[in-house]
């Protein structure tokens, strides 16, 4: 892999990072600024609301743009974002700091995931796609947990500066490594752009994406509880335990993009069903610790091998003008699917039948984006080769 793909990677370390560590600070950020720790929560829905409104209207805005100055541009504003965080003096501050920041996130794993299939042979394109998200598992492993302890020892503030600090790196290794795109490349009209969102095959890739990794958050918004009150483990275990979920997001998304390859459409639809079965099998499996253990390592491997090609299902059927718009819009998809998934988690445990059903719930979710990714191949099918391309 090429050494801009690893630049892409820090950036997307970096973004990762911002967007999850809120997590681990909530408690030191609601006794700072005297705010509940439900308000502080709603740091985390601010910042994914960012990046749903985000990623289209940057991506628009800076399509006449080449794609690396966009990059860099887009570093710029995430640290921004999170030296004004470190420095935010009121809880509005801090939220207002944190929707700056989230709007860099779209469009940078949108151009981004642009940019990476263009530095890598066709065949080895979804592998790409996997190389830069691993930044993304390699926040959750390492980043996170890492902020947590920066803000217990040090303060809340620290962190934000830390986080600062990697958005200055990762600006300079864009700036160093990152190709520049043609000069003479021409930017499409607005509606050559926008017309990539009449393509009913890209509408389906981003429902696939929205109801596929709802799932995944169904119930992972909710591991804590899960594992203390149904598994019975401390809450100090529940830390390492979720160490092992870090590392089977890195494992997933590297097989993800493997597969996906090999045979796109077929490892999409494979890691959907594996999917859906993890999430399934989850009534049986959190019931004793050693089992809990299995099942939320089997999570992590199993949601991020659908990202890649989810990804790259968007990018195929966005080709040519509007490929940074659905690519980024996709992003957005993502951030939806979290959002319906942890929704959708809190009515089964406070209207339903508890957190023990939130499996079925999830693979339901889940079952949905299968289906439809099997109304689009059938559609693929349907089409003569040609009419496919044009009307995908």
């Amino acid at each position: 892999m090429p050494i801009a793909l690893l630049a892409l990677t820090a950036g997307a370390f970096g973004i990762g990072t911002t967007e999850f560590v809120i997590m681990g600070l909530l408690l030191q950020v609601s006794a700072d600024l005297q705010v509940s720790i439900a308000a502080a929560g709603l740091l985390i829905s601010g910042y994914a609301l960012g990046v749903a409104v985000g990623a289209p209207l940057l991506t628009i805005a800076s399509r006449r743009l080449p794609r690396k100055t966009v990059l860099l541009g887009l570093m710029a504003i995430f640290t921004l974002g999170n030296i004004a965080c470190a420095m935010a003096g009121s809880y509005e501050l801090l939220m207002a700091a944190r929707v700056v920041t989230s709007l860099a996130h779209g469009t940078f794993f949108g151009v981004g995931s642009v940019v990476a299939t263009g530095l890598v042979p066709p065949e080895r394109r979804a592998s790409a796609i996997a190389v830069m998200f691993t930044g993304l598992t390699a926040a959750t492993l390492l980043g996170v947990p890492a902020g947590a302890w920066l803000g217990l020892h040090f303060g809340w503030r620290s962190t934000f500066w830390a986080v600062a600090l990697i958005g200055v790196a990762a600006f300079a290794v864009l700036a160093l490594f990152v190709p520049r795109g043609r000069a003479d490349a021409a930017p499409a009209a607005l509606r050559d752009e926008l017309a990539v969102l009449a393509r009913p095959q890209v509408l389906l890739g981003l429902a696939i994406t929205v109801l596929g990794f709802a799932g995944v958050f169904a119930v992972f918004t909710y591991i804590q509880p899960l594992l203390t009150r149904v598994t019975g483990v401390s809450e100090a275990a529940v830390s390492p335990i979720l160490l092992l979920f870090g590392g089977g997001l890195a494992v997933g998304n590297l097989l993800g993009g493997r597969l996906a390859d090999r045979a796109p459409m077929p490892s999409l639809l494979g890691s959907l069903v594996a999917l859906a079965a993890v999430l399934g099998a989850m009534r049986w499996l959190v019931h004793t610790p050693w089992t809990a253990v299995v099942f939320v390592l089997l999570l992590g491997i199993a949601a991020f091998a659908t990202v890649a090609p989810l990804q790259l299902r968007v990018l195929d059927k966005a080709a040519g003008a509007g490929q940074n718009l659905a690519s980024s819009l996709n992003i957005a998809a993502f951030n939806l699917g979290n959002a319906l998934g942890a929704w959708a988690g809190g009515v089964v445990i406070e209207r339903g039948p508890g957190l023990q059903a939130l499996g079925w719930v999830a693979a339901l979710l889940t079952l949905a984006g299968l289906a439809i990714a099997l109304w689009s191949r059938a559609l693929d099918r349907r089409l003569p080769a040609g009419a496919a391309t044009a009307c995908a």
